[in-house]
């Protein structure tokens, strides 16, 4: 793991998007590493699901579908892939993605660049199934309806992954974070759960949500997801603020931040989530995540599962497998037994 993680610093050298096209190359080829926790009192059962652990892979890394499998082997809890949307498009122009190094951040403005449902639906079918795999559902640039994009989503990948996820926050797709909208978003997910109850029963639909949210649409969120008992919120995507502080020199960039400095304002909207929910919803807490800590204070403030991504750019892959080594550290220190214990403990 010591040489992997090593490789994953030395590909920081490379263009961003270069490195990342480079690392799924080599783990589609099968040389990536392989490391596995068994860590019963990390297991935990959310929204029918059965994860060895809590913690995951974000969408983002594996866009198309190819590398689920390997960075299964990592000792992530679960992979979702993604975001796909049903027709393929390349996404804005380059360049598109910004390391700030000094910020243990990124900035991305990729635009659901993706190969589309039919060749995600096709590498997905290939998969030995084994593992927690998930999917993140996004809708075209140029779709007239919306909407149906994320019901065609769910039609074409029934069967094939354990979980859909509604993406209406991504701030790269002009208009998207408008389905955010009390009576668009109750639109979306009514139609949507429909298609799932017809095409895929009992699979766990989750809505990722934005970071940048008004009082007033984190209320109307709160409504739809309780009305509708939607499985699960995941608080949350990439923030289009630039807190201040950031010091390099992408940092004006346009596109949505990811990585440290997300870490405090997703973990408060988190918090707010977790409350105004009453516990009854699964959250899943994403931003910033780059150490057991974090990951232990996403669980404390309401998150039954954590994920991460941009931290591995400059962490290397072994992080996953450090986080879930120095979890229960944190959980016997604090006198849970288990993980499913920790889960909105902050709040007592």
């Amino acid at each position: 793991m010591f040489l992997a993680d090593l490789s994953a610093k030395v590909l920081t050298a490379l263009d961003p998007e270069d490195a990342h096209r480079l690392t799924i190359r080599m783990l589609k080829s099968g040389k990536g590493p392989k490391v596995k926790i068994n860590t019963p009192q990390l297991a935990i059962r959310v929204a029918g699901l059965d994860f060895p652990n809590p913690l995951g892979l974000a969408a983002g890394f594996d866009k198309n579908a190819e590398a689920a499998d390997a960075m299964l082997n990592l000792s992530f809890g679960f992979v979702e892939v993604g975001a796909v949307t049903p027709r393929p498009q390349p996404g804005n122009s380059r360049p598109r993605v910004f390391r700030l190094r000094d910020d243990a951040a990124v900035i991305n403005r990729y635009g659901f660049n993706n190969d589309g449902l039919e060749k995600a639906a096709m590498r997905l079918a290939r998969r030995k199934k084994r593992g927690v795999v998930g999917v993140n559902l996004g809708a075209n640039k140029d779709s007239a309806d919306r909407a149906e994009d994320y019901v065609k989503g769910i039609a074409a990948l029934s069967g094939l992954v354990d979980f859909y996820t509604v993406n209406i926050s991504s701030p790269n797709t002009p208009g998207l974070r408008a389905l955010q909208n009390k009576a668009a978003l109750n639109d979306l997910m009514v139609r949507v759960i429909a298609e799932r109850d017809r095409a895929a029963p009992a699979t766990p639909v989750f809505l990722k949500v934005a970071p940048d949210l008004a009082d007033e649409d984190k209320a109307d969120i709160a409504d739809v997801v309780n009305a509708l008992r939607i499985d699960g919120l995941i608080v949350s995507n990439t923030t289009i603020a630039r807190a201040a502080g950031l010091r390099s020199r992408h940092a004006r960039e346009a596109g949505g931040l990811s990585g440290k400095p997300l870490f405090a304002p997703s973990t408060a909207l988190l918090r707010e989530f977790y409350a105004a929910l009453s516990g009854r919803t699964a959250l899943i807490g994403v931003g910033g995540v780059s150490c057991a800590r974090d990951a232990y204070e996403k669980i404390l403030a309401g998150a039954s599962l954590v994920q991460l991504y941009t931290a591995m750019i400059y962490e290397g892959p072994g992080l996953p497998a450090r986080i879930l080594r120095e979890l229960p550290g944190f959980l016997k220190a604090d006198g849970f037994q288990t993980i499913a214990d920790a889960i909105g403990a902050g709040h007592a």
